[in-house]
């Protein structure tokens, strides 16, 4: 079968022949319909893999101290070695699958069933029981491919705890960042898109949100104080990814006191602390589609029915 791959050493990306899943207990098959790209985590990948060991080392400090660590106790030589091979093993790229359950060896999944998963971009995938579930009949399997898309927006709604007619941004309008503004909307939310690229924007404003167009030179603040009525805006989404700080310190200058503001996506966090001191705001991280998410015990144990 077809699977497409990736290289953590050189950020190169391959479709390569390999050998066909075999199944496994609580887990299933899954012949690929359809799998959606999800840009920006790829993109991430695949620049990471391009830079040089100081970049990559760079982009992941907390994994510095780990690598000094092993230095210590076994040496300059066996360290490197030990990096280079990990990074030299092909990353599978992928993790919204939609498609047809081949074999099962689960009581609520049957051969023939169509099902969403995590699955990555392969023409067959095993994925663990508690991380598939059926496609209705009314959806088509296209529109169901964008399922844990949709469930990584939702957890980061979960955390923000919204409720009907308040005011909210959402700081990056990439494919998480749309539907968790569509699903703000939905709940009974204004809701107020940032982004740099004007296509985004206007497909924010056709989803029923206001924007801020960054490439046009409009100040994310100064809007989000008319859009909130002078109050500052209940709390803030942020599915973007970049290095800067700037992020952060623009979510708080936005809020109003004891405003809230959830991390989906990757920024720099170097916080200031009176910008969360004097208004009591509160901050959290959401961890992709939410509880059990790399929880092995969850995602890999033989015990949940």
């Amino acid at each position: 079968m077809k699977q497409i791959l990736q290289s953590l050493s050189n950020g190169k990306t391959s479709l390569v022949d390999v050998p066909c899943p075999k199944n496994i207990k609580s887990s299933i098959l899954i012949n690929t319909k359809v799998t959606v790209v999800s840009a920006g985590t790829e993109r991430m990948l695949i620049n990471f893999g391009k830079a040089n060991l100081l970049g990559k080392a760079m982009n992941q400090p907390d994994k510095v101290k780990t690598v000094l660590n092993k230095v210590i106790t076994d040496g300059l030589n066996t360290t490197y070695n030990a990096v280079r091979s990990k990074l030299d093993q092909p990353l599978p790229l992928g993790y919204c699958n939609a498609g047809v359950v081949l074999e099962s060896d689960v009581d609520k999944f049957e051969p023939g069933d169509r099902v969403v998963s995590n699955g990555n971009h392969a023409e067959v995938v095993r994925v663990p029981k508690n991380l598939c579930v059926k496609i209705p009949d009314d959806v088509d399997d296209e529109s169901a491919s964008f399922t844990v898309l949709g469930a990584i927006g939702l957890q980061g709604i979960r955390l923000m705890q919204p409720t009907m007619g308040e005011c909210f941004v959402v700081t990056g309008l990439g494919l998480i960042g749309l539907l968790s503004l569509q699903m703000l909307r939905a709940n009974g939310c204004r809701v107020l898109g940032i982004d740099s690229n004007s296509t985004k924007c206007e497909l924010a404003r056709k989803f029923g949100a206001e924007t801020v167009d960054l490439s046009k030179g409009e100040d994310p603040i100064i809007v989000a104080q008319r859009f909130s009525r002078g109050r500052g805006v209940d709390g803030v989404l942020i599915t973007a990814a970049t290095q800067s700080d700037e992020v952060m310190h623009q979510s708080a200058e936005m809020c109003r006191k004891r405003g809230r503001i959830v991390l989906i996506g990757v920024v720099g966090l170097n916080l200031r602390r009176d910008d969360f001191y004097k208004k009591e705001i509160t901050f959290q991280v959401s961890a992709s589609y939410g509880p059990g998410r790399y929880d092995s015990f969850y995602e890999e144990s033989r015990s949940f029915n």
